[in-house]
């Protein structure tokens, strides 16, 4: 079975997807080559979940602000 893109996938299914990755590199078990694979689509997942977190907070700022008008501007911690 393909892999979904980490863009492509729900939150929450990436997490679950992070936490077997996780899990299977603490095990320390797997051939370096897989471990190296397995840490690179955990980087992936991990990046794409803090793009989503980050339109997320954008879209809560953007609400509390109750501005109809308001555009959503790239986000960046202060």
């Amino acid at each position: 079975m393909a892999l979904k893109k980490p863009e492509n996938m729900q939150y929450e299914e990436a997490i679950n997807e992070l936490e077997q990755i996780v899990g299977l590199l603490e095990n320390g078990e797997l051939p370096l080559e897989e471990a190296l694979k397995q840490f690179e689509r955990g980087i992936s997942l991990a990046r794409s979940n803090s793009e989503k977190l980050q339109k997320a907070q954008q879209q809560v700022s953007i609400l509390m602000q109750n501005d109809s008008q308001a555009t959503l501007q790239n986000f960046s911690e202060q």
